[in-house]
């Protein structure tokens, strides 16, 4: 873990970067989730590079390599596997958390959330799609509204398999939704392993249809679904068809990537 490196790739500098505070946790994710992309180029394929493996390897030299050295994304083991790790690094007590998007209960453990020891628990999640989590979120059921307009928060969970549910409501809307339910137990990074093993390989798996690409932007974020790519800001949303021959510049220009 070189911790200068990574704090470049999101766009930090070290002597920005002080102790472990909730201030500083909030610049961190923040800075992440508006830099590396969430995607799953790794398990649909893209342009060939003689420098990528195919498939997604949970080790952390291999996290390591692709989203700091070759400035890829991933998906949900990958983005909190290896924050986490920079989080230790610059001194944060840190939990990996199994969770389940509500939409998708196939396995045990389909989401990987953090939870960070402060002042109070916190709840950090830089590996979720659209729309992202800014911010860390405290336990206890109050409200934290982005600059995107999109409000979270974390409750008790009423399911008797989990202890909480991260709730969200998007500028467009009137209710709160389910984004994940989680527990509270303490994981190692391997009890993901076979979640990790089905999501990328399984037909049904939400991860193994069309390429998927999502980064935060300022007011909203981006996202390259399909032929598809989608501008939100706040409540107003745009669409672009993007042609399979196109999808390649499409993703250096708007997220970086290749």
């Amino acid at each position: 873990m070189d911790t200068a490196a990574y704090l470049a790739r999101i766009g930090l500098s070290p002597a920005s970067v002080d102790a472990p505070t909730v201030r500083t946790l909030r610049r961190l994710q923040r800075a992440h989730v508006t830099t590396v992309p969430f995607e799953n180029l790794s398990i649909v394929g893209r342009p060939p590079s003689p420098d990528d493996a195919p498939g997604v390897d949970l080790s952390p030299a291999a996290l390591y390599e692709k989203i700091v050295e070759h400035e890829r994304g991933g998906y949900c083991f990958e983005l909190n596997g290896l924050f986490r790790d920079l989080m230790v690094a610059l001194g944060y007590e840190v939990d990996r958390l199994a969770a389940r998007v509500t939409s998708a209960l196939q396995t045990p453990a389909n989401h990987h959330v953090l939870r960070v020891h402060l002042d109070e628990p916190l709840i950090v999640d830089v590996g979720t799609g659209p729309p992202m989590l800014r911010r860390p979120l405290p336990l206890d059921g109050s409200s934290r509204t982005d600059e995107a307009g999109v409000v979270w928060r974390v409750v008790a969970s009423e399911r008797s398999d989990t202890d909480y549910c991260a709730e969200v409501r998007p500028p467009d809307a009137s209710e709160w939704s389910a984004r994940h339910v989680f527990t509270a137990t303490p994981r190692p990074h391997s009890y993901f392993d076979a979640a990790n093993e089905y999501l990328q390989s399984a037909p049904e798996s939400p991860f193994t249809g069309d390429p998927l690409v999502a980064l935060s932007t300022d007011d909203g974020c981006r996202r390259l679904a399909g032929e598809t790519l989608t501008h939100v800001q706040g409540s107003n949303t745009t669409e672009c068809p993007v042609p399979d021959a196109e999808r390649a510049d499409v993703s250096s220009r708007f997220f970086g990537l290749f």
